[in-house]
């Protein structure tokens, strides 16, 4: 018999809200950073690139431990150690402290997404599968809104050191409430009837790492967009940090959670999640391409285009992730999710702020000619090279066609 899914959900939603706010919160305070530090782009978005690939390596093991020891345990445990690690980054002295409170920051994080997914998956039946997880990824644009939103302003007028310790303040109250909860019972191998079971749903060996690399793509791209955006509207658009980051936020927040949503009331009725969801990456290509267009000084337009494709974007985490729970026995849930998420972040995640900063820095060097690079060059080439996020809303359209193609599921747990 299932738990009551409401107190579970509701607190590992609020526990996913502060992972993104703590994830993001350097997204708000990179100009500051680069500034005291004496940065550069690359430098920046390297301390969200290997903070990725440790959140993706420590993934497997703390997945597979989900799948065979305590879920609550193993999660109350890894909100403690990112939440504690982003509060010490307050004291950070240099740019290589910072890094490696970044580090111990994805080890703690690289427990929330297996643990919560073979948690919602025990605890909610398949049918309703795509509302959980789509209300359980809607914190992240609503962590992104409160991170980017509360982050720049306190920085602004406190500092980046007083943001950073205020983004570890709510692990008081959230590690102690997953101690409250109590577990669900996993769910039986191959219990019949569901449309999402492996008897039910045999999969080509190749239908997983089409998803895995679609996965890959959607988080090269988001995490180049929520890395890079509020130093576009600084750089190119003139707001100031605190505007900025209110700007980001709110605008990220509102489109999220409408995208969260949508994928919420479609997830459940469609006959194939992932044609939907290849269908919305290609049109959400046209209003993230025109807001890159827009020209410096419009940052209000650029602003609303361009968190209207982000939240088309958001769908994906709703209409997706069931789909790798459905395809997967009980038992193996975690691990399963951990080795998708190796695929995302190794393969896309890691390499987005950090290419995009490469590639931003090569773009600036470019437009200074002979000369010293200005802040006028590095508007210009970080504007440049804010173009490979509608590029690769294409690419991921395409990608999840290919892994449609080749599913041998019904069509309604694809």
């Amino acid at each position: 018999m299932r738990a009551k899914p409401g107190p579970a959900l509701a607190v590992l939603f609020l526990i996913n809200t502060l992972n993104f706010y703590d994830r993001l919160a350097l997204g708000a305070i990179l100009e500051p950073l680069r500034h005291e530090f004496k940065l550069t782009d690359a430098q920046l978005g390297g301390l969200v690139t290997w903070f990725t690939v440790v959140l993706a390596l420590a993934g497997l093991p703390l997945g597979r431990l989900a799948d065979t020891g305590s879920r609550r345990r193993l999660l109350a445990c890894g909100v403690a150690v990112w939440a504690g690690l982003t509060g010490l980054a307050a004291v950070a002295s240099s740019y290589a402290m910072l890094l490696v409170t970044r580090l111990g920051v994805g080890v703690g994080e690289a427990v929330c997404a297996p643990v919560a997914a073979s948690w919602i998956a025990d605890l909610v039946p398949a049918e309703r599968r795509s509302r959980a997880m789509a209300g359980f990824m809607m914190a992240i644009p609503v962590g992104s809104l409160l991170s980017y939103s509360i982050t720049g302003p306190v920085a602004q007028a406190w500092g980046w050191r007083v943001a950073l310790a205020i983004a570890a303040a709510p692990v008081l109250v959230l590690a102690p409430a997953v101690w409250w909860l109590r577990e669900p019972e996993r769910e039986p191998s191959g219990e019949p009837g569901s449309p999402e079971r492996p008897q039910k749903a045999m999969v080509c060996p190749t239908g997983f790492w089409w998803i895995a690399a679609s996965g890959a793509v959607i988080n090269f791209a988001l995490y180049a967009f929520t890395t890079f955006l509020p130093a576009f509207l600084t750089r190119y658009h003139g707001l100031s940090v605190a505007r900025a980051g209110v700007w980001m936020g709110m605008g990220v927040g509102a489109a999220g959670i409408g995208g969260g949503a949508a994928a919420a009331f479609l997830g459940d009725r469609v006959r194939s999640r992932l044609s939907l969801c290849a269908a919305v990456s290609l049109v959400s290509a046209a209003p993230m391409f025109a807001a890159i267009r827009m020209p410096a000084g419009s940052a209000a337009q650029s602003m609303l285009l361009a968190t209207g494709g982000y939240g088309l974007l958001q769908m994906y985490y709703g209409l997706v992730y069931p789909v790798i729970q459905g395809m997967v026995a009980p038992e193996r849930r975690a691990t399963t999710m951990a080795a998708y998420l190796v695929v995302s972040y190794l393969g896309g995640a890691s390499w987005g702020p950090l290419a995009t900063g490469r590639l931003s820095d090569m773009l600036a060097r470019q437009a200074a000619g002979i000369g010293p690079i200005t802040e006028a060059a590095r508007a210009a080439g970080l504007h440049e090279a804010m173009y490979v996020i509608p590029f690769l809303a294409v690419v991921l359209s395409g990608v999840l066609w290919m892994a449609l193609g080749s599913f041998r599921v019904s069509h309604r747990s694809a």
